[in-house]
């Protein structure tokens, strides 16, 4: 389980390093290079939710966010995913909800920070990036590994007792 927590804690750091950098050296609305053509940094404040859904509604989305945040840490906790692939699809999603979860308490709004380059998209960052990448593997994991590895059946259940 320390392992775990070893990761959680490096996807929270990564993600609030990089929006206290950009914080640090960019304005409200300022942007920088970073691969020309593709993304460049720029700073939002986000006081929604994706695509700024349930704007000003902070405590709102405090609630969700615990709630949902509980429920995957649950499955850890108890073990119900043991798989790697959803583990790590787990992690992504804490990691990334935890790092949103914890700019709203302090700041009220979420610090964004990747503006796509190539194509309309709104301005998102590396906390959104953990969730995206954990729900679309923990929906693999769902429908390729959770049968085979996780799912208890009631043999199982049974001689467990």
């Amino acid at each position: 389980m320390w392992w775990m927590m070893a990761v959680l804690a490096a996807l929270i750091g990564a993600d609030q390093a990089l929006k206290y950098w950009t914080v640090a050296h960019l304005d409200l609305g300022q942007s920088a290079p970073l691969l020309p053509g593709v993304v460049q940094l720029t700073r939002l404040h986000n006081y929604g939710a994706a695509w700024s859904s349930l704007s000003g509604r902070t405590a709102v989305l405090l609630v969700v966010t615990t709630a949902l945040m509980a429920a995957v840490a649950w499955l850890l906790v108890r073990r119900v995913v043991r798989h790697p692939l959803g583990v790590w699809a787990c992690l992504l999603v804490l990691g990334g909800g935890l790092g949103n979860y914890i700019d709203r308490l302090w700041h009220g709004y979420v610090v964004d920070m990747f503006d796509l380059q190539f194509m309309t998209y709104p301005i998102f960052n590396l906390a959104d990036c953990f969730v995206v990448v954990g729900v679309m593997l923990g929906a693999v994991y769902y429908l390729w590994f959770y049968e085979k590895y996780d799912r208890v059946t009631k043999h199982d259940a049974d001689s467990h007792h």
